[in-house]
């Protein structure tokens, strides 16, 4: 059954252990809600792929508590990344490569809250939007279709969500080669 509740400061440590079981919490983000889990429990992954009819090849994002997280994360720190990352909390995912040979889309959010609760999950959660795919995310608890709400352990409720542009998408190699993967309101002030 699903715990649903205010996103709060008082919920953050309940919250932070139903992630660190391996459970499914949805949770507002900075520009849509999302569905998040802790990157130790696969299983988890699998039921959001399930809840939203994912592909399984679609990676998820890595939201992150803070720039430090990402690199030890094991994100390789170029000197693009590095310089990119200065834009961070906000809408801006980096697509990395990491040192053992993944490749990650890592964001660090423009709210407090979520940092926190990232920070109690020990700085990285993996996340992607509260919809199923294809259709418009969500920006309220409204608009979260029933079948994912009833699925999930928590469902924290932070309000409607002020309509904001898609976060900036940008891949960087380790040999600091860039390419925007997606326009957003930063790309013009990172690259003038």
């Amino acid at each position: 059954m699903t715990k649903k509740c205010a996103f709060t400061r008082s919920e953050l440590e309940a919250t932070a252990a139903v992630l660190c079981r391996g459970g499914v919490v949805i949770a507002p983000t900075d520009t849509v809600y999302g569905l998040l889990c802790h990157p130790d429990f696969p299983s988890a992954a699998e039921r959001i792929r399930q809840l939203k009819q994912r592909d399984r090849a679609k990676p998820f994002q890595k939201l992150v508590a803070s720039v430090t997280a990402v690199w030890a994360d094991g994100a390789v720190p170029s000197a693009q990344a590095q310089r990119c990352a200065a834009f961070w909390p906000g809408a801006l995912t980096l697509v990395l490569d990491t040192q053992d040979g993944r490749t990650e889309g890592y964001r660090v959010p423009n709210m407090t809250l979520l940092r926190q609760l990232l920070e109690l999950c020990g700085g990285v959660l993996c996340a992607t939007s509260v919809n199923i795919s294809g259709e418009p995310a969500a920006t309220a608890v409204t608009e979260i279709p029933e079948a994912i709400c009833s699925s999930v352990d928590v469902l924290l409720d932070g309000g409607v969500i002020p309509a904001a542009e898609a976060s900036a998408v940008i891949r960087i190699t380790p040999q600091d080669e860039v390419s925007v993967l997606r326009h957003g309101a930063l790309v013009p002030k990172m690259f003038p």
